[in-house]
């Protein structure tokens, strides 16, 4: 298994005991597989972290990245908006982490993402 992203609905739906996700995730961390988490799409989906118990212990997980908007990913994620006419960054930033790392993305959404590339490999909520 090569891991996944997972966008604000998969972090939701992981939240909500989704039984996919919950299987997904237990998948991943028995086969060491990486979680990548972007940092906006963390931000959309995090309000009460004392009570968010399942998504606390996923981004303590030692097979969890979350990656930053940093200077080069913003600029990819600015071209990205630009090249697909669209705005959400939290989207772009999700599928620029699914690019690099060469994982499929967990979405509830995945209309949005597929404006952005309608290669990325989806797994629906």
């Amino acid at each position: 298994m090569p891991g996944a992203v997972l966008d604000a609905g998969g972090l939701i739906a992981l939240e909500r005991g989704d039984r996919g996700v919950v299987a997904l995730l237990a998948r991943a961390h028995e086969t060491g597989a990486e979680i990548t988490i972007p940092s906006t799409a963390l931000a959309q989906a995090i309000r009460r972290p004392e009570r968010q118990v399942l998504l606390a212990r996923l981004l303590r997980s030692p097979h969890t990245a979350v990656v930053s908007l940093d200077r080069s990913d913003a600029i990819g994620v600015g071209r990205l908006l630009a090249a697909s006419g669209t705005a959400d960054i939290a989207d772009a930033h999700v599928v620029l982490c699914a690019r690099r790392s060469r994982q499929r993305v967990v979405t509830s959404d995945p209309d949005d993402l597929r404006q952005l590339d309608p290669e990325v490999e989806i797994v629906r909520v």
